[in-house]
């Protein structure tokens, strides 16, 4: 009897634990349940990715403290790290703090939301230390400070991406230099909250204008949908850069803006430039010394200087530029069409070089070669060049306003292996005639109008530049 009474209450003990056992987990499940319900809700104020698929990161509920969101989420928002988006208030820390989050996770996406204008100064999104594959969504304004204060003596960068791996930066989003401050050294017209800075301008700019955007040392770079506009000098810069990807990206200055380059590529490998507009005051694309496998097509380019391989050879420096594809492009109301120019006294080698397809529409000079560029009143003459060699024309057409093609070759290293074909360009005012000078090559077919002036085959006593076999290495 007394065994039987001790299993009843064994029985008894055990079903109560169970019961209160399931009674806690019952709690905490539905704790959790609430959490997630709370969670949930304060999604409906995060801003939209406009349409990127997040695959792994769709999830990004999380609103809390930006110091929580590195190991909660991908994504980054300069609003959440305090950025007001006022077009006034100074959002530059707001956007370091957001870009030192987000460079520690590979994948990361910095979101800079739509609907909002951020005044932000001179800053780096820089690595090396940050993780691959970082994504720059920008989908609002950016503009720049147009007080001279915010840039000191002289800055040479607006913003800065430097030494990264797989960087793109995406989105329908504007950045905006508010360059006429620099441009002719007096306040900007711009004058509204929602459009620009409300800061005055405060005493003369520096005398160096920087780049709007620029990408140093980096690879797997991509820029795609977005617009600079008013750019204080150059718009897009990429130097020292390999496997670079630009498409439907808008560069939009007066043509009266000085030294407003549309893209500007130095020392950078593997670069396809397609589907975008440039509109500037300097060359839509200046593709400078150390460029290779450039592939520049579906282009629209004007006002502007054209489409320039140079300066090169300034300060009797080297300059090496191989593999340049220029196709499918059209030009309006530019000074030149697709020219190379080089300074006296420089080294190195231009070769290899195609232009095809293009279209041109009252352009000044469709056809240039100049290898005695010369930014000042005057310049020294000097016996070296850099050597200027296989540049092939393919089906240029359109119209003209000054002259339709200018060859001006060095006297000790002329140009060769020039080749033309299907060129057929038509005056629309009394306009000079080809011009050659020590240009050699060939007239694949006949061109309208002839240009008779260019020498058949090599030069005699052809020879190479000392320094341009170093450019093969």
């Amino acid at each position: 009897m007394a065994a039987a009474c001790n299993n009843l209450t064994s029985l008894a003990l055990t079903i109560l634990t169970a019961f209160l056992l399931g009674s806690s987990s019952f709690e905490t499940c539905s704790a959790r349940d609430q959490n997630k319900h709370s969670i949930q809700s304060s999604t409906a104020h995060e801003p939209s990715l406009q349409g990127r698929k997040l695959s792994k990161f769709t999830s990004y509920a999380y609103s809390g403290a930006p110091e929580e969101m590195a190991t909660s989420s991908a994504i980054f928002n300069v609003l959440s790290y305090g950025a007001k988006g006022d077009g006034r208030t100074d959002d530059t820390k707001a956007f370091e703090a957001a870009w030192a989050a987000a460079c520690k996770v590979e994948g990361a996406t910095m979101v800079v939301p739509s609907g909002s204008v951020f005044l932000v100064g001179p800053i780096s999104f820089s690595g090396p230390t940050c993780q691959p594959n970082i994504l720059f969504q920008l989908d609002g304004k950016i503009i720049a400070p147009t007080n001279s204060g915010a840039w000191g003596s002289g800055i040479l960068q607006w913003l800065d991406f430097s030494k990264l791996k797989g960087i793109t930066l995406t989105g329908k989003g504007i950045i905006d230099g508010q360059g006429s401050v620099w441009w002719h050294d007096a306040p900007s017209s711009y004058g509204t909250a929602d459009d620009s800075a409300s800061s005055e301008l405060k005493g003369n700019m520096p005398g160096t204008k920087p780049t709007a955007l620029r990408f140093y040392g980096s690879s797997g770079v991509t820029v795609i949908g977005i617009t600079i506009q008013n750019s204080q000098q150059t718009h897009l810069k990429f130097d020292d850069c390999t496997a670079v990807q630009v498409s439907d990206f808008t560069a939009s200055s007066p043509g009266d803006s000085p030294n407003t380059d549309g893209i500007h590529l130095q020392n950078s490998q593997d670069v396809t430039i397609h589907s975008s507009n440039l509109a500037c005051g300097d060359d839509c694309v200046s593709i400078q010394t150390g460029c290779s496998n450039i592939d520049v097509h579906n282009v629209n380019c004007g006002p502007g200087h054209g489409i320039s391989i140079g300066s090169l050879g300034k300060d009797n420096t080297k300059a090496c530029v191989s593999n340049i594809t220029v196709r499918d492009v059209t030009m309006h109301d530019t000074m030149t069409g697709v020219r190379i120019k080089t300074w006296q006294g420089g080294s190195g080698l231009v070769q290899q070089v195609m232009f095809s397809n293009i279209q041109v529409n009252d352009v000044k000079t469709p056809i240039v070669i100049d290898q005695y560029y010369c930014e000042k009143s005057s310049c020294h003459n000097e016996s070296s060049a850099v050597q200027v060699s296989h540049i092939a024309y393919l089906n240029i057409r359109g119209t003209y306003t000054e002259q339709p093609a200018h060859f001006a070759c060095s006297d000790n290293l002329p140009c060769t292996g020039i080749s033309l074909s299907t060129v057929a360009l038509k005056p629309v005012q009394s306009a000079r005639q080809p011009f050659c000078w020590e240009a050699y090559g060939e007239l694949k077919t006949a061109t309208d109008p002839p240009i008779n002036c260019l020498r058949r085959g090599m030069p005699p006593n052809a020879k190479s530049h000392p320094y341009s076999d170093s450019c093969q290495n």
